[in-house]
């Protein structure tokens, strides 16, 4: 495994359920089932975030801002705007949304209601979706690095590896 995998990397932050970060560091989410790695790239200024979404939305609550799609897309734009990204230098990659549990559907396809409540944010801010590796049934762990331009590594819980 190279020193750039999620599993490897120390200097990668470890952003849990329903937490986000932004800068130029390293970054990893693990365990991704139906969460989603929401992941936004300065294409000009070479910075980024990620935020490990668990729900579609967060109902007015305010706890965890990367918790819920629609006050992470939020807090992720308006810490990089702080940075000073624009909406149209900004480009996102999805991953996870899984379906955990094959035998239930409705209310509990939550990965598909995750991905469905962040495209339509990403829509409305005018933020491109470039890559997703998003649906079926496996999880997955995802490894970020803003230096290395816009290369998303994804690793899936059956051992499979690829770059988006």
């Amino acid at each position: 495994m190279d020193s750039n995998h999620p599993r490897t990397d120390p200097r990668a932050i470890v952003i849990g359920i329903g937490d986000y970060h932004v800068g130029t560091e390293p970054m990893t989410s693990i365990g991704l089932g139906s969460c989603i790695g929401l992941i936004l790239h300065d294409t000009r200024l070479g910075i980024g975030g990620m935020a490990h979404i668990m729900l579609p939305e967060s109902g007015g609550k305010r706890d965890r801002p990367g918790k819920y799609a629609d006050t992470a897309v939020e807090i992720l734009l308006k810490d990089l705007l702080k940075k000073g990204c624009t909406p149209k230098t900004l480009q996102a990659k999805l991953v996870g949304g899984a379906q955990m549990f094959a035998n239930f559907s409705g209310n509990l396809s939550i990965g598909l209601r995750n991905v469905e409540a962040i495209k339509e944010l990403l829509k409305k801010s005018g933020i491109s979706i470039k890559g997703e590796d998003i649906g079926g049934s496996k999880g997955r762990t995802v490894y970020y690095c803003p230096a290395e331009g816009f290369k998303v590594r994804i690793r899936r819980a059956d051992g499979n590896c690829l770059d988006l």
